[in-house]
């Protein structure tokens, strides 16, 4: 077989980007764990357009020698299994040594989900905190600002990498719903209620009277973040400063787990799982059903309230 004139993992890399819209982070994250499975292939004398079924098994042994949890196990050959499947579609290969291998056996934890009295105390706990007198100047806009990131993730279910990339005009829109960009560069229709459209124009007057000044092209802006837009991170350590001053544990809420909650909330009050999957940005229905033990509860309590033998 003829061998790749770039690197084959740049190109599987390339195909990624080209055909499946991957986004930069996705592309790091397949090209940091490729470059290891490489690095080893190396250290045997073997190259990745000639590596076997056993070549793969002894990397995956390594992997385990070295610590690796399961879920990081099975994450490395998913990549790997891409590649050569990649690599024998293209020509490079005659055979695929990854298909006949199979993954770790690792169950699927349950998301970790606030309660609903949770949220509304994280809600609550954001607004009063605007309220309070004698607050340090400066602070009075960030936390206009939480309120906000509350107010959006709870009502939407955004990913935090959305939340942060939101442009000026989604506190401009006219509607009842934004369209958000999300993984893989797909648009989505995002339903907004009234409190997340008053918590935007709240802090678009408080970034107006700040030092700030207006957005610009972000509803988030940073002066700071290469990006011009509010880092993942800060909302993160902003969130968890509010579960603090709710008297939560703040190793219990991220944007995240706000997601969860969005999702787990909906379906509990009877949302459909097609309907949770859209407005998530799920491309596959099987994704959301990580949420159906929410479904399984609710059909439990359907059959014991509503069966007319149900108190028998």
């Amino acid at each position: 077989m003829s061998r790749p004139a770039r690197g084959p993992v740049a190109l599987f890399l390339d195909m990624l980007a080209a055909e499946r819209g991957a986004s930069a982070n996705t592309l790091e994250a397949y090209g940091r764990d490729l470059a290891d499975y490489e690095e080893f292939l190396a250290s045997e004398g073997v190259d990745v357009t000639d590596a076997g079924t056993d070549a793969i098994r002894g990397y995956l042994a390594d992997l385990t020698r070295r610590g690796f949890a399961t879920a990081s196990v099975a994450r490395r050959l998913s990549a790997i299994r891409q590649l050569h499947r990649f690599l024998y579609l293209e020509a490079y290969r005659g055979e695929d040594p990854a298909a006949v291998l199979e993954g770790p056996k690792r169950g699927r934890p349950l998301p970790k989900v606030l309660t609903l009295d949770e949220v509304s105390r994280l809600i609550a706990t954001a607004h009063a905190r605007i309220a309070e007198a004698e607050i340090p100047p400066g602070e009075t806009a960030r936390r206009v600002r939480v309120a906000c990131f509350i107010e959006l993730l709870y009502a939407t279910g955004l990913r935090v990498s959305e939340l942060a990339a939101l442009p000026a005009t989604a506190a401009r829109a006219s509607g009842d719903a934004i369209i958000v960009r999300g993984k893989g560069n797909k648009e989505r229709m995002v339903p907004l209620g009234e409190p997340a459209k008053a918590a935007m124009a709240a802090w678009r007057t408080a970034l107006a009277a700040s030092k700030q000044g207006t957005a610009g092209r972000w509803l988030f802006p940073s002066s700071v973040a290469a990006s011009g837009h509010i880092t993942r991170q800060q909302i993160g350590l902003d969130l968890k400063d509010l579960a603090l001053a709710a008297g939560l544990d703040p190793g219990k809420l991220s944007p995240h787990v706000l997601r969860h909650a969005f999702a787990s909330h909906l379906l509990a009050h009877g949302a459909d799982l097609r309907v949770v999957q859209t407005l998530l940005g799920h491309a596959d229905v099987s994704t959301t059903q990580i949420y159906t033990h929410v479904l399984d509860e609710r059909l439990k309590s359907l059959v014991r309230d509503l069966h007319p033998l149900g108190e028998g």
